[in-house]
């Protein structure tokens, strides 16, 4: 089952990362260039949230199958780098992340204007991508 779970949750970031990676620049582009807000953006926008939310649902199970998740004794694991990395820090990133994704879409949604639409998935989904590809890169895995 870890094995599964490892595949899929390390297959699947690829997917999250791209869609990411799209939906910014998309909505960069349009913002800056004062383009229109259309059913294609907002699509676009809800994949991206539905697929890091699967993400995150894949990398929760990973976490309870885990050897690098310990919790007894938690001071010998806050005193370990790797252990306190996946035990701690990469779910918090990961939940901060995957916040800022939920509330960058529903900004989307509720803002007036196209403008203020691809403002607000510019800016969250921006702060997430960052904070994922921060993430990655301190798990000592690369892209």
């Amino acid at each position: 089952m870890y094995s599964f779970l490892l595949n899929l949750h390390s297959g699947f970031r690829y997917v999250v990362l791209i869609l990411l990676v799209i939906a910014l620049f998309n909505a960069i582009i349009a913002w800056t260039s004062k383009k229109p807000y259309t059913e294609a953006h907002r699509k676009l926008n809800l994949f991206t949230m539905i697929s890091a939310h699967i993400q995150f649902l894949s990398g929760l199970m990973l976490y309870f199958y885990s050897p690098w998740v310990k919790f007894q004794p938690i001071n010998e694991t806050m005193k370990d780098q790797a252990l306190r990395y996946w035990t701690v820090e990469h779910l918090a990133m990961m939940l901060f992340a995957i916040i800022l994704i939920t509330v960058g879409h529903s900004r989307s949604k509720k803002a007036a204007g196209p403008s203020n639409k691809h403002r607000a998935i510019s800016i969250f989904y921006g702060l997430a991508v960052l904070i994922i590809l921060s993430a990655i890169t301190q798990s000592g895995r690369h892209l």
